[in-house]
Parts: structure tokens; C-alpha cells; sequence
């Protein structure tokens, strides 16, 4: 069965460069194991890389033994919920892009939260 998105659709893929979810498979699917459930994919802003920093998630820095090159502005990225909740609550919330946002995320926001901040460029 096929992991769907928050729109009810077929999940897709939120980015291969970089190389993003928690499986690092392109997309933002999630199990039992992933306890920051990545399942938002966003396209990250330069507010949101400064407040996420801030917060002592630092997603700038390469990290190769993470398979982590680092982002930059306006690259695609399968997010924890809880983050993206929290700078939502502090008006730094990123872009999302629904067809490759997992539908549990509606576990944590509403989709009329995520579609407030939906992104607004072409899926692919």
C-alpha cells in the first residue's frame, strides 16, 4: 500500500538533491523509528535556516557521516512536524509542498494550517 499525502493523493517525492526523509529515499515517509516523524516536506527559507539554527537544529552545516550535505536556501526537505509546528507558532513557518507532505502530519497541524503556507511554485 502507498503512503499517501495530506491532500489524499499518492505521497510524492519531496527531493532527491539533497537526498531527503528519513530513510533518505526522497520522500517524507516515517515508521515507529522515527521519533522526529519527518513527514513535512517544506522548501526551506533563509528565516527559517536562521531560526531552526537558533533553536540548535542546525540543517546548514554538512554533516557527511549523516549523508547530510547541508541545505540552502530554496532546496526541498522532509521536516519534523514538530519543528515545522514551532516555527509556525513563531511565524517563521517554511513553504510546504502538500503532494509530498505525509498525511500523518495531521497528527500535529490541521491542513488548513499547512495550506495557509502551501508552497506556491511547481511540485516538481
Amino acid at each position: 500500500m502507498s503512503a499517501k499525502n495530506v491532500l489524499g493523493g499518492e505521497l510524492v517525492p519531496c527531493s532527491y538533491d539533497p537526498l531527503t526523509g528519513y530513510f533518505r529515499d526522497g520522500c517524507c515517509n516515517s515508521d515507529a523509528s522515527d521519533l522526529g516523524s519527518h513527514l513535512v516536506c517544506v522548501r526551506v527559507t533563509p528565516e527559517f535556516l536562521a531560526f531552526s539554527s537558533a533553536r540548535g537544529n542546525d540543517l546548514v552545516t554538512p554533516r557527511p557521516q549523516y549523508r547530510f550535505a547541508g541545505l540552502k536556501p530554496g532546496d526541498r526537505w522532509c521536516l519534523c512536524a514538530q519543528r515545522w509546528r514551532e516555527a509556525l507558532e513563531a511565524g517563521m513557518a517554511p513553504p510546504v509542498i502538500l503532494e509530498a507532505t505525509h498525511t500523518n502530519v495531521l497528527e500535529f497541524v490541521t491542513l488548513a494550517q499547512l495550506e495557509k503556507h502551501r508552497f506556491q511554485g511547481a511540485v516538481h
